[in-house]
């Protein structure tokens, strides 16, 4: 395993958060609150399957702190897809600096990478 899996593993299990988070208000808005948060967790489930392998191979190569800001970094980038794609949002200028604020972030968390842990 490596890195790169890792990276694959956090996207992947990141467009289940996602919809988890979100995607009801666009498919179940008129299903029940209980109906919602059940079929969310649903969905969360298999984010959870993704996500903790995903840290436990990850932990093997970068810090606690990286795997973090990593997971952000990822999870601004499937929640712009997703909003755009699926939600049929506009994204807003807000939107872009929030995301290079995130690059500032890794640069800081991975400079020295090599001392990682």
């Amino acid at each position: 395993m490596s890195r790169l899996s890792t990276i694959a593993l956090l996207v992947c299990s990141n467009f289940f958060m996602t919809y988890a988070w979100y995607g009801h208000l666009k498919d179940f808005r008129h299903k029940t609150l209980p109906m919602v948060i059940a079929l969310s967790w649903g969905v969360a489930f298999f984010e959870y399957c993704l996500q903790v392998p995903a840290n436990r191979i990850g932990f093997q190569f970068f810090s606690l702190a990286q795997l973090k800001v990593l997971q952000e970094i990822i999870t601004m980038g499937v929640f712009a897809v997703f909003s755009v794609a699926y939600m049929r949002e506009e994204l807003k200028w807000d939107f872009v600096w929030a995301g290079l604020c995130l690059v500032g972030a890794a640069y800081f968390m991975f400079r020295q990478m090599g001392a990682a842990h």
